[in-house]
């Protein structure tokens, strides 16, 4: 996998989706992995009312979350500023902003 040889040679990378960077990638940046579902279930009930498709608008996420791995960011060697640290989830050993 991509993340594991980034990981290996030392490369920080940045991946879309929060799994990536929660399991060995280091940052990810993207939609909150819950908006897009909330949004698809609106537009289903709309649908199943009887709206055609047609009219329904076209809906961007509104909430990106930013995440570091911070137990790859000291195994690289990379600082993360203190001033991101309180926000870490120490359970997940990442950082969410």
């Amino acid at each position: 996998m991509i993340t594991l040889l980034a990981a290996r040679y030392r490369f920080p990378a940045i991946y879309p989706f929060r799994y990536l960077a929660v399991a060995d990638g280091l940052i990810s940046y993207g939609s909150y992995s819950i908006d897009p579902s909330r949004c698809a279930a609106g537009y289903i009930d709309r649908l199943l009312k009887g709206e055609k498709p047609s009219d329904l608008p076209v809906q961007a996420p509104t909430k990106y979350e930013l995440i570091v791995n911070l137990k790859l960011a000291k195994a690289i060697g990379l600082s993360v500023p203190l001033r991101f640290r309180p926000k870490a989830d120490i359970g997940c050993s990442a950082l969410v902003l």
